[in-house]
């Protein structure tokens, strides 16, 4: 009778340690991401879901060098948190692409005080790229062209575009360009968000993109 090695390492086991190694920085940042979603630092709101969305309040700042996209719809609506509503333009684009783009949002935190969450992604030359976005905003600021550009639809009847009421005024256009792109949003959302060479930082004090 032949009896099996204790010292062997036997076949199709996982090593724990190595695995170990591998699951901690996932779970810490697993973590990471959870607790940043709960105190609403992260925009939850870039994914899509069918619950009522309330909305913490908090300002996103976004930068882009440019903005170029095709079937743009707008229309002003209201966006409510648990205490309070805000009036905002709301915008939607069929495909986007975003160059240099930057999103901050400052927030405070027990003990460590004020500190920013900085988001960049479509740099050197290739963009971030988003499928239907739809973005609230309260301030925009940029170089604008629209081709095709009708304004004072009822936005109602934009097919494709983010719901809005009946009557509501709305604009749309074929395709627009926005260079030196600069807003603040409580709500951005997209069917995809394809973010190329996505770099997140923390940093402590308010370091917005703009």
């Amino acid at each position: 009778m032949t009896f099996p090695d204790p010292g062997a390492r036997p076949a199709g086991h996982t090593r724990w340690t190595r695995l170990g190694l591998v699951l901690v920085p996932t779970l810490l940042m697993s973590a990471v991401l959870l607790v940043a979603i709960g105190m609403g630092i992260l925009p939850v709101s870039l994914a899509v879901s069918a619950q009522p969305l309330v909305l913490s309040g908090q300002n996103l700042k976004i930068s882009a060098d440019r903005l170029q996209g095709t079937g743009f719809t707008q229309y002003v609506g209201v966006d409510r948190a648990k205490t309070k509503a805000y009036p905002e333009a709301v915008a939607g684009i069929e495909s986007a692409d975003l160059y240099n783009l930057c999103q901050s949002v400052a927030v405070h935190l027990p003990v460590v005080g004020e500190v920013t969450l900085r988001i960049g992604a479509g740099g050197g030359g290739k963009p971030a790229h988003a499928d239907h976005l739809v973005v609230h905003t309260d301030d925009l600021a940029g170089d604008a062209v629209f081709r095709n550009i009708i304004i004072g639809q009822d936005a109602s009847t934009f097919r494709g575009g983010p719901g809005a009421p009946a009557g509501a005024f709305g604009q749309r256009a074929d395709a627009v360009r926005i260079d030196h792109l600069r807003q603040t949003t409580r709500e951005v959302s997209a069917a995809t968000f394809r973010l190329t060479g996505l770099h997140l930082s923390v940093k402590a004090g308010d370091q917005p993109c703009y």
